[in-house]
């Protein structure tokens, strides 16, 4: 039985297709929070489970929304996720699935300043604090804006990649 995501308004269908994945596979949204209430515990267990951790957002004022960067600094604490006994998630992988309001040409030193490499920099010191390993991301710019055969196409590889994350691709495969 596959396993289904909701709740991700304002992504594009490349998004929502893509998330129609194998039984084996933990999918799900944090806005099935209650308001900012984050339990640790159980976040953390589900993070032990899975090989590959995909954290799937729209990119907000150059970072990702406010509940993921909550999530992001309570569960991957001290002690767990890095520092002294933190070795939990070493030698896992982690992918940004990140969507965008503007096209690649914004993403320039000439155009906004920085490219998305800069931007998405904090993300890799991240998974490099967790000693995970940082797969390279995948960006779907201007996503409202993209065709649907472009985002059928791109929804298709993505649920392809979803179903075998290491071996379709390697580490650096994109999509």
């Amino acid at each position: 039985m596959p396993a289904r995501i909701s709740g991700f308004r304002g992504q594009p269908g490349f998004i929502r297709a893509g998330l129609t994945v194998a039984e084996r596979h933990r999918a799900r949204s944090l806005r099935a929070l209650s308001g900012f209430f984050i339990d640790i515990a159980y976040e953390q267990d589900l993070l032990r489970q899975h090989e590959v951790i995909v954290f799937q957002h729209p990119l907000y004022t150059w970072s990702c929304p406010a509940l993921l960067k909550e999530w992001l600094d309570r569960v991957l604490s001290r002690g767990f996720a890095s520092g002294a006994g933190g070795n939990e998630l070493a030698g896992k992988y982690w992918r940004s699935v990140i969507t965008t309001g503007e096209p690649e040409s914004a993403y320039r030193r000439d155009a906004n300043r920085y490219p998305m490499n800069d931007i998405l920099r904090p993300f890799e010191l991240t998974a490099g604090m967790c000693r995970m390993h940082w797969m390279s991301p995948i960006i779907v710019y201007w996503a409202r804006r993209q065709q649907p055969e472009e985002l059928r196409s791109r929804a298709l590889a993505y649920r392809d990649w979803l179903a075998n994350p290491i071996a379709a691709g390697g580490v650096h495969g994109g999509i």
